[in-house]
């Protein structure tokens, strides 16, 4: 929780503000009960009509005072939330996109999304709670304490008596509190995970007529948070009801002594009436705070999942270079070895060199581990043994705007967001129309976008639903070459395209990338039969190296797969 009071320092002043009103509004709402005692014993008997409305008077501006000292300090206190609870979202937003790979691995996707989500309003719903209740109810508990002391000692130590047996239920079920709504957030996570994975694959699930069966896992994923929630809250729930009788105990025993004191004149009825109008605000100040105590328990339990987040550390530190690497080569890999798991290797002494403007073809089985050459030479991870170089320096030693700068990329399960072709080309950048224009001919995307009648301001929705597959891969490929890449990766990224279109394609990246060095991750072998050099790779190892001639002749799995595909014909 400590973290927290980071968020809140620079809103101090306004904090103090707030609470100063707050102040204001319970003092003088708890001078009422006092004020109406004295009325009732001392003016009442006067027959003095001037004093009477002169009390009564100070009564209504008290209760003015009160009411707008509540509202004011309330309205102060969701500004203040509402300011902390922006700047703690974008922070841990921004630390999200921040995490290395190997981080959001271990966190997961849905976790992550529901620690922006559920977790951040926890938090939010208990410090506006603070502000509103947290000053109130100490303030009425004390102050009304104080004053029945002064107004009758005996009948305030009748009543004192309850509280710390209060507190003692209280502060025991709050301890078990943490742990619990811990595993509730987790269950949070698990459904949050199945609810993105068919928000995801709707289609596919419609398609295979799989609605139910999607239901059935939702449902259990459902009832595993129904299981958390209930438990967490037949625990928490205890509070109320336990503090409800002990309170209503106090106050019998409270009137059973207040009749006997009574009745020996050793107290008088308007001090009884004030008496209980004390209790009852003591009363609300204590189911204040077991509200507050249930929320800090909820409180508690996100802002430590949060925290984790903030204060991951970024394996990825920036290395000195060695020095030994050749400029002249532009990219390299040097005797690389990899595991996700760090078990066994997804990927094993991997070495190959490309210079600048050569194209590399990887091609192999699902799972061979091509899709991980790349992860590694972008350095979503950094390599077990061996050295990735770009123009002669190790990639550990670039700084990650710096390296990222240098590519364009088209992975397999790129997205699209709800905006303007335009927009999702640009994607943020300084790129002008002209060269969005231009990226999206070489893409052979500029015919069908000119087709619809808004053109490039044509709106995509989410996930790119409204285009066909081949459509929404070449407005990827176009939003990767706008911005003129040094590197430029296409991971699988034209299997939903033709041959032809894929060939003119290929021929147009060559034509108008000249310079760029254009790596191709394909399970078709026309898609790299014209690079430069073609890795074959099976089991995270290189298993054929060499050009597509050579490779027909040397390495018996590439001309099966060759064989397999097209019978050994292509289209250029």
């Amino acid at each position: 929780m400590k973290w927290v009071f980071s968020y809140l320092k620079p809103l101090t002043a306004r904090i103090t503000a707030g609470i100063t009103v707050k102040i204001i509004g319970t003092l003088a709402e708890l001078i009422i009960p006092f004020l109406l005692s004295y009325i009732l014993e001392n003016v009442i008997e006067t027959n003095d009509v001037k004093q009477i409305l002169f009390f009564g008077a100070l009564m209504a501006v008290c209760a003015v005072i009160a009411c707008l000292g509540n509202i004011i300090a309330n309205r102060m206190a969701a500004k203040t939330t509402m300011t902390f609870a922006t700047q703690m979202r974008k922070n841990l937003f921004f630390k999200t996109l921040s995490l290395s790979a190997r981080s959001t691995d271990r966190f997961t996707i849905p976790s992550l999304e529901s620690r922006i989500t559920s977790d951040t309003y926890n938090v939010q719903n208990f410090i506006g709670m603070m502000q509103r209740m947290g000053i109130r109810a100490p303030i009425l508990l004390l102050g009304g304490t104080i004053i029945t002391l002064v107004m009758d000692s005996k009948l305030a130590l009748v009543m004192i008596a309850t509280l710390p047996i209060i507190f003692f239920v209280v502060y025991s079920i709050s301890r078990m509190g943490v742990p619990l709504y811990s595993k509730v957030q987790q269950s949070v996570d698990s459904m949050v995970r199945v609810v993105r994975e068919d928000a995801q694959g709707i289609r596919v699930i419609k398609a295979l007529s799989k609605v139910d069966y999607e239901n059935a896992r939702y449902d259990k994923a459902n009832l595993s948070l129904k299981k958390s929630e209930s438990k967490a809250g037949i625990i928490m729930g205890i509070v109320n009801p336990v503090m409800t009788l002990l309170m209503n105990s106090g106050i019998v025993a409270v009137i059973a002594v207040s009749a006997y004191f009574v009745s020996t004149n050793q107290s008088s009825a308007t001090t009884v009436i004030a008496f209980m109008q004390y209790f009852t605000l003591i009363s609300m100040a204590m189911m204040s705070l077991s509200r507050m105590f249930v929320m800090y328990t909820k409180c508690a339990a996100s802002a430590k999942r949060i925290s984790q987040v903030m204060e991951e550390v970024n394996e990825l530190q920036l290395c000195e270079d060695d020095g030994k690497g050749d400029p002249s080569v532009h990219i390299s890999f040097e005797n690389v070895s990899f595991s996700y798991l760090g078990k066994t290797n997804n990927v094993k002494d991997i070495s190959f060199s490309l210079r600048k403007g050569e194209t590399l073809g990887i091609i192999g089985a699902t799972g061979s581990g091509k899709s991980t050459l790349l992860r590694l030479l972008m350095r979503f991870y950094d390599v077990d043994s061996g050295i990735i170089r770009i123009n002669g320096k190790d990639v550990r030693s670039y700084r990650p705007e710096e390296l990222t700068k240098m590519f364009g990329v088209v992975f397999q399960n790129d997205f699209l967001y709800a905006d303007s072709i335009e927009e999702n080309i640009r994607f943020g950048r300084d790129i002008t129309k002209e060269e969005i224009v231009n990226a999206a001919k070489i893409t052979q995307a500029h015919d069908f976008i000119t087709s619809f009648t808004e053109g490039y301001e044509r709106e995509i929705s989410a996930g790119g639903t409204n285009l066909s597959g081949g459509q929404r891969q070449r407005v990827l490929i176009a939003r990767a070459i706008a911005g003129h890449p040094e590197i430029l990766i296409l991971d699988d990224s034209s299997s939903a395209l033709d041959y032809k279109t894929d060939a003119n394609l290929r021929q147009a990246l060559a034509t108008s990338l000249p310079e760029s060095t254009v790596i191709t991750v394909a399970q078709r072998v026309s898609s790299v039969k014209n690079c430069d050099l073609i890795l074959v790779i099976e089991d995270g190892e290189i298993i054929g190296c060499g050009k597509h001639e050579d490779l027909m002749q040397t390495c018996s799995e590439y001309k099966e797969i060759s064989d397999s595909q097209m019978g050994g014909a292509f289209l250029d």
